[in-house]
């Protein structure tokens, strides 16, 4: 994600959440206090950024006696990885506890592990949906 000429990274298996603003009127009309929102367990937002996957070792090419000689990658081009099922503009459902809050360029983001993703809910076109 790019903001004026900085750009954040996501690493790994994690993504970028935009922090969603909790409700604060309960069903019924009460007001409640900032505490009260932040104990849900879990909680939802739009993916603004996804990092690559979990990395995966080449065991093709590592020798049984030195598996740290290509820890670089593999002879053949870069590292592989495990792809991510969440992506860019979806909108996640996590537990809010594995999530770890950090502020770029003045505005709030929440980074979470994709083990902690509960549900996607992600925009299809129509023409994707066709079966043949």
């Amino acid at each position: 994600m790019r903001k004026k000429n900085k750009e954040l990274i996501v690493v790994g298996d994690r993504v970028l959440v935009a922090i969603e603003d909790g409700e604060e009127r309960s069903s019924v009309g009460l007001y409640l206090p900032p505490t009260a929102i932040d104990n849900q367990a879990v909680q939802g937002g739009r993916i603004v950024a996804t990092g690559p996957g979990m990395p995966m070792p080449d065991l093709a090419s590592q020798d049984s006696d030195e598996p740290w000689k290509n820890a670089q990658g593999s002879a053949t081009g870069g590292t592989r990885h495990v792809p991510m099922q969440a992506r860019t503009g979806d909108y996640a459902l996590f537990f809010r506890k594995a999530s770890v809050e950090i502020t770029f360029e003045n505005e709030r983001y929440l980074v979470v592990p994709q083990a902690a993703i509960l549900a996607l809910v992600r925009d299809t076109n129509v023409a994707d949906d066709v079966l043949f």
